[in-house]
């Protein structure tokens, strides 16, 4: 259903804000950059505030897509070619107008813009360069930029947003060139790496720039970003884990966002509708696990196998993966080593420091690490101090489950009263056969 061009600009935002709450944008700047005095906003590295939807997801930044029109007809989207939804667009004018007018009331501290695919992919990317171009330099924006890169864009397109954003993303939209050749023939697996290769290139090559002539432009110095959408095709949490850890060792990528997929379009090839709504206990694994991969040196495979391809329900995966290890447990704390620590449950990374750097100066006990900040009704179950545990404590594999359960972290009303040994990995997703995964 198209829009007559007449709309208003508050209609405008109304539909494109709407629209754009599919993608996942959850991240701080992840960069530090001073506004020069002359213009409007300045990028700090935790300057980004957020707010939650009542549903749970992250609605930061002023988020926003340049149009919903698209070429596409992606099955999961909600803005496919064959869907009649109200279609509209913005601007590069209106974009800056809604930009800087929400900033000086307060109400943002950043743009998070991402697009449907109009015409063509350069066409699209063009209108984004043009608005960009005009918010950084005509307008003198000098806030965070959030920008989604568009697969089969040329080159040279995206790498001049690139100087003009803050970070930029290229959505995986699905874990396997299968998924993707399946719910959007339109789009190959090759397009949309190639513009992450681009970014990574160019990230490596001005990084040399800025060491030879300090005052040259930056190119996304917040790093890059992608999206793979959970549940939509029967991939495994170990095929997910697999896809995210070579994103992140062969991309450099800052972040890989999980969206639980939502049941908005009506077609055979997309899950049955139920009851149950988005996966969001599934979505919160992964990413607790994928916390593991990128801060405490843990592999996907150490978390997940073939045998047992699917996250626990009732436990994190940290927490998991102890309790499949007992054989490394207790940790001594004031002898184990840092990468040792970091897979105590209850101690964080920041705590794993803090305790390298204490027990330098002395002898470590239970009171010691609850004032550094480690979750000691987690911990207690698999650390000593000075030898001694800190309560009496079987070192078995249901008796500490049955303890950390007790912690009554919150689960659907699915799985409540389920004891450990009743569990069947999501049985009810009906997976099938995990395999292994390479991006090509």
């Amino acid at each position: 259903m198209r829009i007559q061009e007449t709309m208003s600009m508050y209609d405008k935002l109304n539909i494109l804000s709407d629209a754009a709450k599919y993608d996942v944008a959850c991240t701080s700047s992840g960069t530090s950059r001073s506004g020069d005095g002359t213009g409007m906003g300045s990028c700090e590295q935790t300057g980004i505030c957020h707010s939650f939807g009542a549903d749970g997801r992250c609605i930061s930044l002023l988020k926003i897509l340049f149009t919903n029109e698209c070429i596409y007809d992606c099955k999961y989207c909600i803005n496919r070619r064959n869907n009649d939804v109200p279609r509209t667009s913005f601007t590069p004018e209106e974009v800056c107008t809604l930009t800087m007018e929400f900033y000086r009331r307060n109400y943002i501290e950043g743009l998070f813009l991402s697009s449907g695919i109009l015409k063509s992919p350069d066409y699209t990317m063009e209108l984004i360069y043009a608005t960009l171009f005009k918010l950084r330099k005509e307008c003198n924006f000098q806030g965070y930029i959030h920008v989604k890169a568009i697969p089969g864009a040329s080159q040279e397109l995206v790498r001049r947003v690139g100087f003009l954003a803050d970070r930029m993303s290229v959505n995986l939209e699905l874990p396997t060139a299968e998924s993707l050749k399946l719910l959007a023939p339109h789009k190959t697996r090759k397009n949309i790496l190639a513009p992450m290769r681009l970014v990574q290139n160019g990230m490596a090559e001005n990084k040399y720039e800025i060491q030879a002539y300090r005052n040259a432009p930056r190119f996304v110095p917040a790093g890059q970003s992608t999206q793979m959408i959970i549940g939509a095709t029967p991939e495994s949490d170990y095929q997910i884990m697999q896809v995210a850890e070579s994103l992140y060792q062969k991309f450099g990528l800052k972040r890989v966002f999980y969206s639980a997929f939502i049941h908005v379009n009506e077609d055979a090839t997309l899950p049955a509708r139920t009851d149950e709504g988005p996966p969001l206990l599934r979505e919160h694994r992964l990413y607790q696990a994928d916390w593991l991969l990128r801060y405490y040196q843990f592999e996907a495979a150490e978390l997940l196998s073939e045998e047992h391809p699917n996250f626990n329900v009732l436990l994190d995966p940290k927490c998991n993966w102890a309790l499949k290890h007992l054989e490394q447990f207790p940790v001594e704390v004031n002898r184990a080593d840092y990468k040792m620590l970091l897979r105590v449950p209850g101690i964080g990374y920041k705590s794993a420091v803090r305790i390298v750097k204490a027990r330098r100066l002395g002898t470590l006990g239970f009171q010691d690490l609850k004032k550094i900040g480690v979750v000691l009704k987690r911990a207690l179950y698999f650390i000593t101090c000075s030898g001694r545990m800190m309560y009496p404590t079987k070192i078995e594999e249901d008796y500490i489950t049955r303890n950390l359960l007790d912690t009554k972290e919150k689960l659907p009303d699915g799985v409540t009263g389920m004891t450990y040994r009743q569990l069947s990995l999501f049985d009810d997703m009906r997976f099938g056969s995990a395999g292994a995964v390479s991006l090509r």
